[in-house]
C-alpha cells in the first residue's frame, strides 16, 4: 500500500525539481544561443532578449513584489551586474559559440562554481576551504584536457572559442559576486527588472548600428527561438532557481549546476548532431567532480 510523502518531503522534492529544471534550461539554451549566433548579430540577440524580459518582468514585479524605491548604491550595483552578467557574458558566450561547439561550450560553462569560489576568496575575502581549491584544480585540469583536444587535426571545437566562452564565464562570476554584495536590498523580481533595463540600455547603441539584420527575425523559427531564449534564460530560470532556494540551502543548490553541462551536452548531441569524444567524456567527468566538490557541504554531527 502506497503512502503519501510527508508535506516537508513533497516541498523538498518540488524544490529539487525546480533547481534541476532551472539549470537544465540554462544548459539547453547553449544550443539555442549557438543557432541564434549563426544568424543574428551578437549585440542584437542579447539586447532583444533583455528587452523582452523587461516587458515580462514589469507586470510580474508589480504583482508579486512590494513597492520599493532602490537606493543609488543598489542601482549602481545592478548597473555593474548588467555590464558583467549580461553584456560581457553574452558577448563571450555568443562569440565563442560561433567558433566552438555547443558541447564544449557547455563543459566550459561548468567552471562557473570554481570561478565564483576564486572570486569570492580574492575580492570578497571569503574563506575558501581546501576542497574548493581542489575543485578549482580539477576544473583547470578539465579545461586543459579540452585545450589538448584542440591539437588533434580532426578537432571540431576551437581553443579561441572556448577561451571566449570562459571570458563570458568570468563576467557571469562577477555578476554572482556583485549579487552577493547587493544581498537582499531588493526583491528578486524588482532587482532582475532593473538589471534587464540597464542591460537593454547598455546594448541598445550596438543594436541600432545593426538594425538591417533584424530582417532575419521574419523567419518564424528564429523569432520563436529568440522568444524561448529570453523567456527561459532571463525570466523562467530565475524564478525557478529562487523558488527552489526558498527550501534548499545555497550550498546544496549549487550541486544542481551539474545539470547545466549535462543538458548542454545532451542537446548538442541529439539536436545539433555534435559528436562526443573520449576527451569530452573525461572533461565532463572532471567538471562534474569539480562542481560537487565546490558546492558540497558536509553535515556536521551535533
Amino acid at each position: 500500500m502506497c503512502h503519501a510523502l510527508p508535506q516537508g518531503w513533497r516541498g523538498l522534492t518540488r524544490a529539487y525539481l525546480q533547481l534541476a529544471l532551472s539549470m537544465s534550461l540554462v544548459g539547453a539554451n547553449v544550443a539555442v544561443a549557438k543557432i541564434l549566433a549563426d544568424s543574428l548579430p551578437i549585440a542584437m540577440i542579447a539586447c532583444l532578449r533583455c528587452a523582452i524580459a523587461v516587458v515580462v518582468l514589469v507586470p510580474l514585479a508589480r504583482i508579486f513584489d512590494p513597492p520599493v524605491r532602490p537606493s543609488a548604491a543598489s542601482l549602481r550595483n545592478l548597473a555593474w551586474q548588467a555590464l558583467f552578467g549580461t553584456a560581457l557574458y553574452n558577448a563571450g558566450l555568443l562569440a565563442g559559440l560561433r567558433l566552438t561547439t555547443a558541447l564544449e561550450a557547455g563543459l566550459v560553462l561548468a567552471t562557473l562554481p570554481a570561478v565564483v569560489a576564486i572570486g569570492g576568496a580574492v575580492w570578497l575575502r571569503e574563506r575558501m576551504p581546501a576542497r574548493q581549491w581542489l575543485a578549482v584544480m580539477i576544473a583547470a585540469t578539465a579545461m586543459a584536457a579540452l585545450t589538448l583536444a584542440r591539437l588533434t587535426p580532426d578537432a571540431a571545437g576551437s581553443a579561441l572559442g572556448n577561451a571566449l566562452v570562459f571570458a563570458g564565464i568570468c563576467g557571469e562570476a562577477m555578476y554572482v559576486l556583485l549579487g552577493k554584495r547587493l544581498g537582499n536590498a531588493l526583491p528578486v523580481l524588482t532587482a532582475s527588472l532593473w538589471m534587464q533595463v540597464f542591460s537593454t540600455l547598455i546594448l541598445l547603441p550596438f543594436t541600432l548600428a545593426e538594425l538591417p539584420a533584424m530582417a532575419a527575425l521574419a523567419e518564424p523559427h528564429l523569432a520563436g527561438l529568440l522568444l524561448f531564449h529570453s523567456l527561459t534564460a532571463s525570466v523562467l530560470c530565475l524564478l525557478l532557481w529562487y523558488a527552489g532556494l526558498k527550501r534548499v540551502p545555497a550550498g546544496m543548490a549549487g550541486v544542481f549546476t551539474a545539470f547545466l553541462p549535462a543538458t548542454a551536452a545532451v542537446v548538442a548531441i541529439l539536436v545539433l548532431g555534435e559528436t562526443p569524444t573520449l576527451v569530452h567524456g573525461v572533461g565532463f567527468a572532471l567538471m562534474l567532480a569539480s562542481v560537487f566538490l565546490a558546492t558540497w557541504h558536509r553535515k556536521v554531527a551535533a
